[in-house]
C-alpha cells in the first residue's frame, strides 16, 4: 500500500499495537465467537516484545499506526527460527503485512534466522493471501468445536495404572507417522523413562482424562483430554476460555479405519460434557493426511493456521 512509513518496533508502539490486535480479534470473533474477547491485548503484545531476541516493525500512515509485525525466537528444535505468534501481527489493510514482513525479515535473515513461522487467523482470507504471496505455506491448524451430546462407547474406558505399558507401546505411533511423507515432521522423542514418568503423572492427575480403546481385550488406542490452560499453542488470541484440550490421540496402524479414533473422540466428548466443558480445542499438522481430514470431520473448525517459510 502506498504512503506506508515503516520504523522499528519500540515501547512507544505498545498501545497502538494493542489496539490493532483488539480490532483484529473483534473481526475474528465475528467469525468464531468461541474465541476470547476478554484478554489484556497490551499485555499480550508486551509479553512478546520482552521475549528473547524480539524484534519487529510498525507501519504508519499520516502518523497513525496501521499495522505491526513482531517476531520472537523459540526453542532451537525449530531450527534458526523466528515466530510471529497470534499476538505478533495485526494490520488495518492486509496488503500492508507484506511490506512490514519485508522490513522485519531483512534483519532476521541478517541474523541467520531463516525458518519463519506465522500464526494467523484462519478466517481472514485477505490476510492469509498476503502471507501466501510471501511464500508462506500452511503447516499446522488449530481447531475448536462445541461439545456434542454423544454416548460413551463401550470399547473405550478411562486408563488405569495397569495400562501404563500398553500406552507406552502406542506412544511412538504418532511420531512415527509424522516422520513419514508428506509430513516429514521430525521432532525430538522422549525416552521410555521420560514417557513412563509423564504418563504416570497424568494418570494420577484428576484434571487430565486418559482414555484407552480396546479390541478383544487389547489396548489399541490412546487419547488424552486436559484443560486448555496447559496448552502453549491455544493461548493468547488463540485461547478459547474454559475449553477442554484434546491433547493427544493415536491408534495402532492395524486398527485404523475400524472406528477406533471416532470411538475415542466420542468418549472424550462425553467425559468433557460430564465435567462441565462446553467447547473443545485440538490441533493438527495440515500435512498429516489422516489428521487433517479426521478432525474437521469430527466438527472442528479451524481458528488459526501456522504458516511456514524456510529461506535458503
Amino acid at each position: 500500500m502506498s504512503g506506508l512509513e515503516i520504523e522499528p518496533f519500540s515501547d512507544v508502539h505498545l498501545d497502538a499495537a494493542a489496539q490493532l490486535l483488539a480490532e483484529r480479534q473483534k473481526r475474528h470473533r465475528a467469525a468464531e465467537p468461541l474465541l476470547d474477547d476478554g484478554m489484556d491485548f497490551r499485555a499480550e503484545v508486551e509479553s512478546l516484545w520482552s521475549s528473547d531476541r524480539a524484534s519487529g516493525v510498525v507501519g504508519l500512515r499520516d502518523g497513525k499506526a496501521v499495522g505491526y509485525v513482531l517476531g520472537i525466537q523459540k526453542d532451537p528444535r525449530w531450527g534458526p527460527n523466528v515466530w510471529v505468534d497470534p499476538a505478533g501481527h495485526a494490520v488495518d489493510e492486509a496488503e500492508d503485512v507484506r511490506d512490514l514482513y519485508a522490513a522485519a525479515a531483512a534483519r532476521w535473515v541478517d541474523e541467520d534466522r531463516t525458518r519463519h513461522y506465522v500464526v494467523a487467523p484462519a478466517t481472514d482470507a485477505p490476510l492469509l493471501d498476503a502471507w501466501y504471496r510471501l511464500s508462506f505455506g500452511r503447516q499446522h491448524a488449530l481447531g475448536v468445536r462445541e461439545i456434542p451430546d454423544v454416548d460413551w462407547p463401550t470399547c473405550v474406558r478411562l486408563a488405569e495404572a495397569r495400562d501404563l505399558d500398553a500406552i507406552i507401546e502406542i506412544a511412538p505411533v504418532l511420531p512415527d507417522h509424522q516422520d513419514q511423507s508428506p509430513v516429514f515432521g521430525v521432532v525430538p522423542r522422549d525416552t521410555e523413562e521420560e514417557l513412563r514418568q509423564e504418563i504416570s503423572e497424568d494418570l494420577r492427575n484428576p484434571e487430565i482424562a486418559n482414555f484407552v480403546s480396546e479390541v478383544d481385550g487389547h489396548v489399541v488406542g490412546n487419547l488424552v483430554i486436559a484443560p486448555t490452560e496447559v496448552s502453549s499453542t491455544h493461548a493468547g488470541p488463540a485461547r478459547v476460555p474454559g475449553a477442554a484440550f484434546l491433547a493427544y490421540a493415536a491408534s495402532k496402524p492395524e486398527v485404523r479405519g475400524l472406528g477406533t479414533g471416532v470411538a475415542m473422540t466420542n468418549a472424550g466428548f462425553a467425559w468433557a460434557r460430564e465435567h462441565g466443558y462446553e467447547a473443545m480445542v485440538t490441533d493438527w499438522r495440515e500435512t498429516n493426511l489422516l489428521a487433517s481430514r479426521f478432525w474437521p470431520k469430527r466438527g472442528f473448525r479451524r481458528t488459526f493456521l501456522r504458516l511456514y517459510r524456510s529461506i535458503p
